[in-house]
């Protein structure tokens, strides 16, 4: 399975294409607008969130409801391309200023300067984190996929800004419950603090980052593998959380915490029930292990940063005139831990949905159970 996006931030529209999804699959443009209103969601959130109501058009690879087999093309439309139509002209002479005042922290200077951009714009619009719109759309596509095989992805917040979440047990059916928490967090108790800590940024002119979770549980043994590094589904894993925008760490279980502990608090025994076979009182590895699942849920921690554009900007210095300036302000989140989460969620499901079709693949959702059911068939029971 292979996907590609485009588009920039205030253009027209964002567009997507998916390969691999095998045909005979059900799939509605509701399954992927359901995750798009929740990647608009989350306490901290700008105004392009009031603008943007994000409704998916498939224009390919559906046929009365049903995959084809062939590339599914997903389009997004920006509605505030309406103000932006000028400045974001395809064709004709530039209009209105260049973007010159680069911001810390973003791939404003180091895109201008690789793409030798005078406009700063030609980067930021498609750096913005605006372009994950599609990653969620495609990656819910992916989902439904998933769920054909009883694979269920959750996501929380962990921490935001110093404000840290009581330990909860995350299981697959609290997916709503903790979508109904302005913070996205399954601890209700620190929603007020998160709140407090939000405002106070907000009032500050500042930005806060944080700490989210992403749990799929119900994934089968053996997706990945040991073999060669680009196989290893940690390393997957892990190169599609930071590639997510802002995104700068990412953890298998608590692999950060584990690495301060002796292994024998660390590493999960292995037991054999008939009927159930192999299990594991534990899941400290996270779901992985030599690059491989092992049957217990995946958890993976991804750290994200405050966002590049303060409303109370950082020194910088001018692309035009090498002076140095106040960086320029954007319209920007306080914070977007909470739809970040949203986001991992997506890139989850797009690298175990590869992963997946990687080892039971074929040509129709039929070809896909069978190669599955067989595979699950031979498990030692």
């Amino acid at each position: 399975m292979r996907f590609l996006t485009a588009g920039e931030s205030h253009g027209p529209a964002l567009v997507g294409i998916l390969e691999g999804l095998p045909a005979g699959l059900a799939l509605t443009s509701a399954d992927i607008d359901r995750d798009l209103a929740r990647r608009q969601m989350g306490y901290g959130r700008g105004g392009r969130m009031m603008i943007e109501r994000d409704r998916v058009e498939i224009l390919s690879g559906l046929r009365f409801g049903e995959t084809l087999g062939s590339p599914l093309a997903l389009l997004v439309r920006n509605r505030d391309w309406e103000h932006w139509d000028e400045r974001m002209a395809r064709e004709g002479p530039p209009k209105g200023p260049p973007f010159t005042r680069p911001r810390p922290g973003h791939a404003d200077l180091a895109g201008s300067l690789k793409y030798d951009r005078r406009d700063a714009r030609d980067i930021l619009e498609r750096a913005s984190a605006r372009e994950t719109t599609m990653r969620v759309a495609l990656g819910a596509a992916c989902r439904v996929l998933l769920a054909e095989f009883g694979i269920t992805i959750v996501s929380h917040v962990v921490s935001l800004g110093t404000v840290q979440a009581r330990e909860v047990e995350i299981r697959p059916e609290m997916g709503e419950a903790i979508d109904a928490s302005p913070f996205r967090t399954a601890d209700p108790q620190a929603e007020d603090a998160m709140k407090d800590a939000v405002d106070r940024a907000k009032a500050e002119g500042d930005t806060l980052g944080g700490i989210f979770e992403v749990w799929a549980f119900g994934v089968p043994v053996g997706l990945g593998s040991h073999v060669h590094y680009d196989r290893r589904m940690d390393g997957r894993l892990a190169q599609a959380m930071v590639s997510i925008p802002a995104m700068k760490g990412v953890e298998v279980g608590e692999a950060f915490a584990q690495s301060r502990m002796p292994g024998s608090e660390v590493h999960d025994p292995i037991a054999f029930e008939p009927g159930r076979g192999f299990t594991r009182p534990t899941n400290r590895a996270g779901g992985l292990e030599g690059g491989i699942t092992n049957g217990a849920a995946l958890r993976v921690r991804v750290a994200m940063k405050p966002l590049s554009t303060l409303r109370k900007p950082l020194p910088s210095v001018d692309l035009a005139t090498l002076a140095p300036f106040e960086a320029q302000v954007e319209r920007s989140d306080v914070t977007a831990v909470p739809a970040a989460g949203v986001i991992g969620e997506a890139m989850m499901a797009l690298t175990l949905a590869d992963a997946f079709l990687e080892k039971f693949g074929g040509d129709s959702l039929a070809d896909v159970r069978r190669a599955f059911d067989a595979y699950q068939g031979r498990m030692p029971r």
